[in-house]
């Protein structure tokens, strides 16, 4: 008996070897053996190890590089014209009109699942893969109606679709290699390029600040999607994050707010931006465009202790002895985002004193003595630093007894209280008057 390899053909990409195959061998196959003493080493296919990487061109290589970036646009024009346009969008709102299902008394517009599948037949196959029957019960999770949708919210997520689709496009044209990575210096001019198209940036942005406007932008993805210092990030990494939609999102006319709703609604608003840039030009007392360490000594409450804002000083970049602005946003993120991963492993840089990768009882009372400090000069109550460090280390609860990792800040829930307490005096108030503020509200 022997059962030949075409009756099985080709299974995906897998090709079967077009020799037959013997009942006999079928019978004593084992899968527990190595594969190189079934077949024999010196079989041909271990000569011939197929590429599972092709680098991409040297810059010296400048004819395959050129060749190599334009297949690239190519396929991303591909891409893009696959992308649903304006004139499909209108259709797809006047299918969704024609099979409305009920109109409530405030006139909103509902269609049930029968006639979503009215429309899903009648729109174009562009529309037709995204219109399944699962985003149908997807929206509907969020629906006022219970078995219904308004249609409006159904055209609004394949607009947002679409703008995030063609965001993704947009930034993979910046890529010029295609390797999936953009660095600061590449995002800088996509953020540039798309400002006329975003109509809430575009309407309020004074061309002096456009350049502030870029960085503050660029700056804030890197320091929540590049924690690591990598100094790339990934497309896909900007997309999924949810930042491009926010960022996408001031694209619309048609929902313009008021300055104050858009600030704390989108962090790339134009008032957003704002905010942190005079802050920052607040903090610069000289005016000389830069901070000095006892300028952002006033940061915030101007509770953050000295020996907290001189490891500060030493850790990040400076000129001089002082800090520009792109230093600063880094510091303003980490301080008013303390929860956030990326802002405790900014801080843990600066706690982390001797560079071991973990605080120790010793670390802990070497940025205490900036919190008794500052005890002192109130002439407040004093605090016992080995009850605060039994307390610190139960709050963490770290794999170590003896040490507390960047991990173990994240993963007890509580590093963002145990850091505040480390580096800022009102924070430490706070919490040792936690339970006689609880009283009182």
């Amino acid at each position: 008996m022997e059962l030949e390899s075409g009756t099985f053909g080709a299974i995906g990409n897998l090709q079967v070897s077009p020799r037959s195959i013997r009942a006999k061998e079928l019978g004593t196959f084992n899968a527990n053996v190595p594969l190189k003493e079934r077949v024999g080493k010196d079989h041909p296919s271990f000569k011939q190890i197929p590429k599972f990487f092709v680098p991409p061109p040297k810059p010296e290589d400048k004819v395959r590089r050129l060749l190599h970036q334009e297949a690239h646009s190519l396929f991303l024009q591909r891409q893009a014209d696959e992308l649903l346009n304006l004139d499909d969008m209108n259709d797809l709102w006047k299918t969704l009109e024609k099979y409305v299902t009920e109109t409530t008394r405030s006139r909103q517009q509902l269609v049930n699942l029968d006639d979503y599948l009215n429309v899903v037949a009648e729109v174009g196959v562009k529309c037709r893969k995204i219109m399944t029957v699962e985003l149908f019960f997807e929206l509907l999770v969020t629906s006022n109606f219970p078995d219904m949708l308004e249609i409006i919210s159904i055209y609004n997520y394949m607009m947002r679709r679409v703008l995030l689709v063609q965001g993704s496009i947009a930034l993979s044209f910046y890529d010029e290699i295609g390797q999936g990575y953009l660095n600061e210096s590449d995002l800088e001019s996509y953020i540039t390029d798309i400002i006329p198209t975003l109509a809430q940036v575009s309407e309020r942005l004074q061309p002096s600040f456009e350049s502030f406007y870029v960085c503050t932008v660029v700056k804030k993805i890197f320091f929540f999607l590049d924690h690591l210092h990598l100094r790339r990030i990934r497309i896909r990494d900007i997309v999924s994050s949810g930042l491009l939609s926010q960022l996408l999102e001031l694209h619309d006319t048609a929902i313009l707010k008021d300055a104050a709703e858009i600030k704390t609604t989108n962090w790339f608003s134009v008032s957003a931006v704002l905010e942190v840039y005079e802050n920052y030009l607040d903090l610069d007392r000289d005016h000389d465009g830069m901070l000095s360490r006892k300028e952002l000594s006033e940061y915030g409450s101007g509770s953050l202790t000295t020996i907290f804002l001189d490891r500060a000083f030493e850790v990040c970049r400076t000129y001089g002895g002082e800090m520009d602005y792109r230093t600063f946003l880094d510091f303003y993120f980490a301080m008013e985002h303390r929860k956030t991963l990326p802002a405790l492993h900014y801080i843990f840089r600066i706690l982390d004193i001797n560079q071991q990768g973990y605080l120790t009882a010793q670390t802990l009372r070497y940025f205490f003595d900036g919190i008794e400090e500052r005890i002192k000069a109130v002439q407040a109550e004093e605090v016992n630093f080995q009850d605060l460090k039994d307390e610190i280390f139960d709050m963490i609860r770290p794999k170590d007894a003896l040490k507390i990792t960047v991990k173990d800040l994240i993963n007890s829930g509580q590093g963002a209280t145990v850091v505040s307490i480390l580096i800022e005096f009102d924070k430490f108030l706070a919490y040792e008057n936690r339970e006689q503020n609880h009283q009182n509200v």
